[in-house]
């Protein structure tokens, strides 16, 4: 498996839903078939970036996540790690 290309500097103040916005234009004109093909490999190139930078802020969303447990009575008693294995 190889390693993630590096996000460009220009990607990491991005949101998640920026950097999706992005991501899904660039599939659009790459379905459309009318880019030319210097175009066309550019934007793979920066959707790639896209797609990493979108993946990594879900992973860091992910371990952020926490479950709240119950008590019998129904109260929340703690927070932990949410398991999603």
């Amino acid at each position: 498996m190889s390693a993630a290309p590096p996000i460009p500097p220009d990607l990491s103040s991005l949101s998640f839903e920026q950097a999706l916005e992005q991501l899904e234009k660039i599939v659009s004109e790459l379905e459309s078939g009318q880019a030319p093909l210097e175009r066309s490999i550019e934007i793979y190139e920066r959707g790639a970036a896209l797609k990493a930078h979108c993946e990594a802020r879900l992973a860091a969303a992910r371990l952020r996540v926490e479950k709240i447990v119950v008590g019998p009575q129904g109260e929340a008693i703690r927070a932990e790690p949410a398991d999603f294995s």
